[in-house]
C-alpha cells in the first residue's frame, strides 16, 4: 500500500509543494527515513519496483518516500537549474517534513543531488546510496542540443542508451513529463517556456563539485554500478569511489548486470543491496 504526501517548501520566497509517494500515511519519526530521488525526465514512479519491497523487508519498518523534484510530475514550482539548488530544496523538504535525519538514495541526476545534500548537511544524513552516478556527469553536446531542438528524438536517444538490452518503446512517463513542461502556466505546472529535460541535463553537465563534495560526507556510502551502463559508465563512477576511499570513508560497491535504468532491469538486486546497506 502506498500513500500520497505533500511537503510545503519555500524556494526563493515562493511556496512549492513537493510530492512524495510513501509507504506511510504520515511520517513516523520513531522510524528511520529513506528519501528516493529520481533522475532527469523521470519522477517518483521509477522507484515503484524498489520502494515497496524495501519498505516491507526492513525489520521494524521505515519511512520510504520517493519524491518528485520541483517542476516534475506532481510537484509544483520550477525545475532546479543546478544540483546545488536541488540539494537545498531537498534539505528544506526534510525540514518541512520534520525529518531530522534521513538516508538518501539517488539515481543519476538524483545521485548528484543526494551527494551534494549530504556534503552540505552531513549531520542530517545517515546513509548515501548513489545509483548510476559519475564524476563529472558529462552529457553529449549532441544530446544537449537535441533536448532543445528535437526533444522527442533526444528522449529516444536517452531511452536507447539507458537499457542494457534492446529497450521497450519510450515510457509514457518520459513523454508525459516533457509534455507537462509545455503546458500553459498555472498554479500547479511550470511555465510554458520551461524545458525541464534540457534543464536537468544541463544541471548534470555543469556540476563540478562531486569529488570535493564526497570527501565532506559523514555517512557510509553505497555505489550501485551498472556493468552495462552507457549513460554513466562504471569508470565514471570509479572516480568517486576512489575519492571516498582515499578520504577514509565507509564505501560499499555493488555491481549489477544492468544498464542505466537498473531499477527497471534488476529491481530485486537493487532492493537487496539497499536492504543490506541500510541495515548496517
Amino acid at each position: 500500500m502506498s500513500f500520497n504526501l505533500n511537503f510545503n517548501v519555500m524556494i526563493d520566497a515562493q511556496q512549492v509543494s513537493i510530492y512524495g509517494k510513501s509507504n506511510q500515511a504520515h511520517i513516523d519519526n520513531s522510524k528511520p527515513s529513506v528519501i528516493f530521488i529520481h533522475g532527469v525526465l523521470n519522477d517518483h514512479s521509477v522507484w515503484d519496483d524498489v520502494l515497496s519491497p524495501l519498505a516491507t523487508s526492513i525489520l521494524g519498518g521505515i519511512n520510504a518516500i520517493a519524491i518528485d523534484l520541483p517542476g516534475h510530475s506532481l510537484s509544483t514550482g520550477q525545475a532546479p537549474a543546478t544540483v546545488e539548488e536541488a540539494a537545498d530544496t531537498l534539505l528544506a523538504m526534510l525540514s518541512s517534513a520534520g525529518i531530522e535525519r534521513a538516508a538518501l538514495v539517488g539515481h543519476s541526476f538524483g545521485s548528484l543531488i543526494a551527494l551534494e545534500a549530504a556534503a552540505r548537511a552531513p549531520g542530517r544524513v545517515t546513509h548515501v546510496a548513489l545509483l548510476g552516478t559519475a564524476s563529472p556527469m558529462r552529457v553529449s553536446p549532441v544530446l544537449l542540443e537535441a533536448s532543445v531542438n528535437d526533444p522527442m528524438a533526444a528522449i529516444d536517444m536517452v531511452n536507447n542508451f539507458s537499457f542494457s538490452q534492446k529497450p521497450p518503446p519510450p515510457p509514457e512517463l518520459m513523454q508525459h513529463v516533457f509534455a507537462q513542461s509545455q503546458q500553459k502556466p498555472n498554479e500547479s505546472t511550470p511555465a510554458a517556456s520551461t524545458n525541464i529535460f534540457h534543464i536537468g541535463l544541463n544541471a548534470c553537465n555543469t556540476y563540478q563539485n562531486a569529488t570535493s563534495a564526497i570527501t565532506k560526507v559523514a555517512a557510509p556510502l553505497l555505489f550501485i554500478v551498472g556493468d552495462k551502463d552507457k549513460m554513466t559508465p562504471p569508470k565514471a563512477a570509479q572516480v568517486l569511489v576512489d575519492a571516498a576511499t582515499q578520504a577514509g570513508q565507509s564505501v560499499t560497491q555493488v555491481n549489477v548486470d544492468a544498464g542505466h535504468q537498473m531499477m527497471a532491469e534488476v529491481p530485486l538486486k537493487i532492493v537487496h543491496a539497499l536492504q543490506t546497506f541500510l541495515q548496517k
